[in-house]
C-alpha cells in the first residue's frame, strides 16, 4: 500500500492561483474575438463619450491598424492611469448599478483587452485641458510614454496589428480577412443606423493607395435618414414604417398567454420593415437589424419570427428590417456575453405575440392592396402561361413531355396496365385467371407493345447477350404458347421477383405476354387448364409434374386449393433458369441413373499429422478472434428513412473517402433504380438517378459560362462601398455567372461600376436582385465559385433531365460509371433537389457472427 499512497500523492498537486498576466491574456482573448469586436468596442466608446462625429480608419481592412476618431468630451488627466486597466470603469460602481446602465460599455474590459492583444496608442484632449496628451501603452494597459499632443477636443484610439500576441489566431485572421471585414462592416452598419445625430465615416487604405470611403452618415436626427445614407434612397422606397397593435386573443392562445394577466406598454416598437409584395423583399438575410433599447443585439426567436411571417406573404423572399425594441431596463439583462450581443428579456412571449400580431396586420392591409402595375398579372392568361412555365420546369420521368394532359394520360396508362397485371396474373388457386380477351380491344389499343424484356427473373434461355433482363434486344417470342407464356409469369410470380418496369423512353411497359393469350385459354374451365398444363407444359414450370431423383410428383388436385397453393410454393424446380430441353434430358438420365450400378473402389493411405490439424486450428481460431475484434462494433447505425437522413449523412462522410468509391464492387442492379454495391464486408445501396443528377449538377455548376445578353445602355447599380468593392474584387466570378460590368475608376464610390451584360439562359431571366445575392454570397466566401439561387435551380433543373431515370436497367460498366462518378463530386451525399444519394445496407460480417 505504500508504494500507491506515494504515487497518488505525488500525483496530487497543490492548486494555486494563475498568475495575473496569465489571466489578462486568457481574458482579453474572450472578450475581443473578431475585427467586428474590436471595431465594436471602439465605436460604443466614441458614443457613450458623447461624440457627434465619428471617423474609421482602417489600413488592409484593418490588419495593419484601426483608428477611430471622435469629438466627444475626452479623458480628464486624472483618468489616464486607469483607462485601459481590467476592470476599470466610470459606468458602475456595484453590480445592482447594471439595472439602470445606459450606455453602450460598462464593465471596462474593451481597452485593456485589445492592450492585451494588439499595439495600443491613445491620443486625448478633454474639454478642460489647454492641450491634448499621447498615451502610449504596453500589453498590461499601464503608459509607457506620455506627451503633450496638440489636437481638437476628442479622443484618437489606434490600434496596430491586432491580435500579434496570439501567433495562431493572429495567422487565421489573416487568412480569412476578408470575410471578418464584411462582418465587421454589418455590425457597423447598425450603430450607423441607430445613431441618430452622429456622423459616422468608415475608410479603408490597401497598401499606399488612396483612402477608399465605406459607408458615411450625414448626422441626421431620424433612423430613416440613417438607412437611406447607408443603403441608399431606393431602399428607402421599399420600407413601410413598423405599426405596434396589441396582441390578439388567437396569437395570445398560441403562445399561452392569458389576456388578464398580460402586462400593459411594457414594449413599445419602431422601425421599418420591407413590403410584403414580390420584389420589395432581398434574397438573404444580409439587411436585418434589432436593437433593445437602441442597443444593436441578435434576438434569434424576434428574427425567426419575423421572417416566418413575412414569408406567409413573400415566401421566396427576405424582409430588410430596422426594429428597435424600447423596454424597461429593469426588465432586460444585457451582461450575458462578453460582446453584449444576446440579450435576455422578461416576457419575451408577449413581445413575439406583439410582433406577429403587428407584422400580420400590416401584410394584410398591403395584401389587399392592389396597384396598377399588378394588374396584368392578374389577368386569367396571364396565370395559365405562368402555370406552363411552371409545369415544364419541374423533371419528367420516363419520355420528356412538356404536355400536362398528356403527363396524365401516360399515368393513369402506366397505373392502369399495372393493375391490369396483377389482376390477370395473381396466384388465386379456385378462381379463374382471364386475361385480356376479344371482350377488351379498347384495352388492348391504348396499351403499346413492351420493347424492353419482360422481367429481370427471366429465365437464362430469354437472357440477352448484355446479361441483363429487360434489355432492348429480347422480346416475347410470338410462337410461344399461351400455356408456356402463363406458366412463365406464374413463376415469377411465385418467385417474387416479377416487375413491372418503366422505360424511359416510353413512359410505361406492357408486358406483350398479354396479346398471346388466346381466347381458347380464357374461357376453359379450371380443370381442363390443370390437366391442359400437366401434360403440355415444360418441366419448368410451377405447379406442374416434376421429375426429381427418379421420383414422379402428382399434379395437384384442381379442387383442393390447399394442395394447389402447397405445390405451387413448396414444389420449386431447382433449376428454373436451365432451358426445358436440358431439363428434359437431365430428367431422362435421372430415371435411367435408378439401375443398380457396381462401383469399383480404390484405396489411397491418406498423411496425416495431428500438430499440423492443431496448428491450423489454431490458427483459424485466432483469425476469427480477429475478425470478431475488428467488427464489435457498427460503422453504420442509422437507419435509412427520412428523419435519418443527416445522421445517415454524417456517418457515410466520416466512413467514406472519396478514393472509396473506385474501390466499390458492383453487385447487380435492384428494382431497375438501384444500384447494390459492396466495399470489404459493406454493403450500400446506390440511387442512379440522384448519383447521376448529382454529378451533371456539379459538372454545370463548374464548368458552365452563362451566354450574355448586352445592354442598350448602361445600367446604375445601387451598390454600397463594401458591396462595390465586393463586385470588382470577383468580376471574373460574375462573368462565369453572365454578368458583366464596365469600372470607372475615376468615378466616385458606389457609382464606378455599371452593369452592361445580363445573363440568359431560354425562359430565365436574371437582373440585378441575383447580384446582390452573389454579393452577400461572396462576402462570405471570397474568391470562391458561387452560383445564385435561381442559376442554382435552372442546373439543377437540366440535370434532373439529362440523367438516368429510374427504370432503366444498366449493364455493369454504365453502373461502374456512375460509382466512380461519386469519387469525383464533391459533395456526393444527396442530388440537389436534397434526394439521398446513397444508403449503407448491412455488414457481412456482422450478419456472419449473428
Amino acid at each position: 500500500m505504500e508504494p500507491s499512497e506515494g504515487a497518488s500523492t505525488e500525483l496530487a498537486k497543490a492548486i494555486k492561483p494563475i498568475d495575473g498576466k496569465s489571466v489578462h491574456q486568457i481574458c482579453s482573448g474572450q472578450v475581443v474575438l473578431s475585427l467586428s469586436t474590436a471595431v465594436k468596442e471602439l465605436i460604443e466608446n466614441s458614443v457613450d463619450a458623447g461624440a457627434t462625429s465619428i471617423d474609421l480608419r482602417l489600413k488592409d481592412y484593418g490588419v495593419d491598424l484601426i483608428e477611430v476618431s471622435d469629438n466627444g468630451c475626452g479623458v480628464e488627466e486624472e483618468n489616464f492611469e486607469g483607462l485601459a486597466l481590467k476592470h476599470h470603469t466610470s459606468k458602475i460602481q456595484e453590480f445592482a448599478d447594471l439595472i439602470h446602465v445606459e450606455t453602450f460599455g460598462f464593465r471596462g474590459e474593451a481597452l485593456s483587452s485589445l492592450c492585451a492583444l494588439s499595439d495600443v496608442t491613445i491620443s486625448t484632449c478633454h474639454v478642460s485641458a489647454s492641450i491634448g496628451t499621447r498615451l502610449v501603452l504596453d500589453h498590461n494597459g499601464k503608459i509607457t510614454q506620455r506627451i503633450p499632443y496638440p489636437r481638437p477636443k476628442g479622443t484618437t484610439v489606434s490600434v496596430q496589428h491586432l491580435f500579434y500576441t496570439l501567433p495562431v489566431r493572429h495567422k487565421e485572421f489573416q487568412r480569412n480577412i476578408k470575410k471578418e471585414y464584411a462582418k465587421m462592416v454589418q455590425v457597423l452598419q447598425a450603430y450607423c443606423i441607430i445613431s441618430t445625430g452622429v456622423r459616422v465615416s468608415c475608410t479603408n487604405q490597401l497598401g499606399q493607395g488612396k483612402r477608399q470611403p465605406v459607408v458615411c452618415t450625414s448626422g441626421s436626427s431620424s433612423i430613416k435618414e440613417n438607412i437611406s445614407s447607408v443603403f441608399g434612397q431606393k431602399q428607402l422606397q421599399s420600407l413601410v414604417p413598423f405599426v405596434q397593435l396589441p396582441p390578439s386573443d388567437s396569437v395570445c392562445e398560441e403562445y399561452g398567454l392569458s389576456s388578464s394577466n398580460k402586462p400593459q406598454n411594457l414594449f413599445c416598437i419602431s422601425g421599418f420593415i420591407s413590403h410584403c409584395t414580390h420584389g420589395s423583399g432581398r434574397s438573404s438575410t444580409d439587411r436585418q437589424f434589432f436593437f433593445i433599447n437602441q442597443r444593436p443585439c441578435d434576438p434569434a426567436k424576434v428574427s425567426k419570427l419575423v421572417n416566418e411571417v413575412y414569408h406567409m406573404y413573400n415566401r421566396h423572399q427576405y424582409p430588410c428590417v430596422v426594429l428597435n425594441i424600447s423596454v424597461d431596463s429593469e426588465c432586460v439583462d444585457i451582461n450575458v456575453t462578453p460582446d453584449k450581443r444576446q440579450i435576455l428579456l422578461q416576457e419575451e412571449k408577449l413581445l413575439l405575440a406583439i410582433l406577429k400580431t403587428s407584422l400580420i396586420g400590416m401584410f394584410d392591409n398591403d395584401a389587399t392592396k392592389l396597384t396598377v402595375s399588378q394588374q396584368p398579372l392578374l389577368d386569367i392568361e396571364g396565370n395559365l402561361v405562368k402555370m406552363r412555365t411552371a409545369e415544364i420546369e419541374k423533371p419528367v420521368l420516363g419520355k420528356q413531355d412538356n404536355s400536362p394532359s398528356l403527363k396524365i394520360t401516360a399515368h393513369e396508362k402506366r397505373a392502369a396496365s399495372i393493375s391490369r397485371l396483377r389482376e390477370a396474373f395473381s396466384l388465386h388457386p379456385t378462381t379463374e385467371v382471364k386475361p385480356w380477351g376479344p371482350e377488351t380491344p379498347e384495352l388492348r389499343q391504348n396499351y403499346p407493345s413492351q420493347k424492353r424484356g419482360v422481367s429481370s427473373s427471366c429465365p437464362s434461355n430469354l437472357i440477352s447477350p448484355r446479361g441483363l433482363c429487360g434489355s432492348q434486344d429480347k422480346v416475347v417470342s410470338p410462337k410461344e404458347s399461351p400455356d408456356d407464356c402463363m406458366d412463365r409469369v406464374k413463376l415469377e410470380k411465385d418467385s417474387g421477383l416479377s416487375n413491372t418496369s418503366a422505360s424511359s423512353e416510353d413512359g410505361l411497359s406492357t408486358p406483350e405476354v398479354a396479346s398471346n393469350f388466346s381466347s381458347d385459354y380464357a374461357v376453359s374451365s379450371p380443370e381442363n387448364r390443370s390437366s391442359q398444363e400437366n401434360m403440355d407444359c415444360p418441366p419448368s414450370g410451377t405447379g406442374h409434374h416434376l421429375k426429381q431423383e427418379g421420383t414422379v410428383l402428382p399434379p395437384p388436385s384442381p379442387l383442393s386449393s390447399s394442395n394447389a397453393k402447397r405445390v405451387k410454393t413448396e414444389e420449386r424446380p431447382l433449376n428454373t433458369g436451365v432451358p426445358p430441353e436440358l431439363l428434359d434430358a437431365q430428367n431422362t438420365s435421372a430415371a435411367q441413373v435408378d439401375v443398380a450400378v457396381k462401383i469399383h473402389k480404390k484405396i489411397v493411405p491418406l498423411d496425416f499429422s495431428m500438430s499440423s490439424l492443431a496448428n491450423r486450428v489454431r490458427r483459424l481460431q485466432q483469425q476469427k478472434q480477429r475478425n470478431e475484434s475488428e467488427q464489435s462494433y457498427r460503422k453504420f447505425r442509422a437507419k435509412i428513412c427520412p428523419g435519418e437522413n443527416q445522421a445517415a449523412e454524417d456517418e457515410l462522410r466520416k466512413e467514406i473517402s472519396k478514393s472509396m468509391f473506385a474501390e466499390m464492387e458492383i453487385l447487380g442492379q435492384f428494382n431497375l433504380g438501384f444500384i447494390i454495391t459492396k466495399l470489404k464486408e459493406d454493403l450500400f445501396l446506390v440511387d442512379q438517378h440522384a448519383a447521376d443528377e448529382k454529378y451533371n449538377f456539379e459538372m454545370l455548376q463548374q464548368h458552365t459560362v452563362l451566354q450574355m445578353q448586352r445592354l442598350i445602355t448602361p445600367q446604375t447599380l445601387n451598390l454600397t462601398a463594401v458591396n462595390e468593392a465586393v463586385l470588382i474584387e470577383n468580376l471574373e466570378i460574375f462573368r462565369k455567372n453572365g454578368f458583366d460590368f464596365i469600372i470607372d475608376e475615376e468615378a466616385p464610390v458606389t457609382e464606378r461600376a455599371k452593369l452592361i451584360s445580363l445573363p440568359t439562359s431560354k425562359n430565365w431571366t436574371f437582373g440585378p436582385q441575383d447580384i446582390d445575392e452573389l454579393i452577400f454570397m461572396l462576402s462570405d466566401s471570397p474568391g470562391v465559385m458561387c452560383r445564385p439561387s435561381r442559376v442554382r435551380q435552372m442546373f439543377a433543373s437540366r440535370a434532373c433531365r439529362k440523367s438516368v431515370m429510374i427504370g432503366t436497367a444498366l449493364n455493369i460498366s454504365e453502373m461502374k460509371k456512375l460509382i466512380t462518378h461519386m469519387g469525383e463530386m464533391d459533395h456526393p451525399w444527396n442530388c440537389p433537389h436534397g434526394r439521398p444519394t446513397m444508403r449503407h445496407i448491412a455488414n457481412l460480417d456482422i450478419i456472419s457472427q449473428n
